[in-house]
């Protein structure tokens, strides 16, 4: 009987540890805009309009078709009261 893989085995097969860690930081960094968004009730149109950001814009990186720029997330993360940290990576 063939055993099927997790899919996290089959992603430490295809990715190094360090993209893997890349894309956890990218999929924890649009959880938190949008938790952020989501509980003051802040629609992406909203969002737009305090922002200066256009709503696809916010809508791509938000389902992570689109990697921002440090600059752009800062512009959407004040708004919401969220910041950037630099933090040592856990050993």
């Amino acid at each position: 009987m063939e055993q099927f893989k997790t899919w996290n085995e089959v992603r430490e097969e295809l990715y190094t540890p360090e993209e893997i860690a890349e894309s956890n930081l990218r999929v924890a960094l649009m959880g938190e805009i949008i938790a952020a968004r989501k509980e003051q009730g802040i629609s992406q149109r909203d969002l737009e309009k305090i922002t200066g950001i256009k709503q696809p814009v916010i809508a791509r990186i938000e389902s992570g078709q689109s990697s921002p720029r440090i600059d752009t997330l800062v512009k959407l993360l004040a708004p919401l009261g969220k910041t950037i940290a630099v933090v040592p990576l856990k050993q």
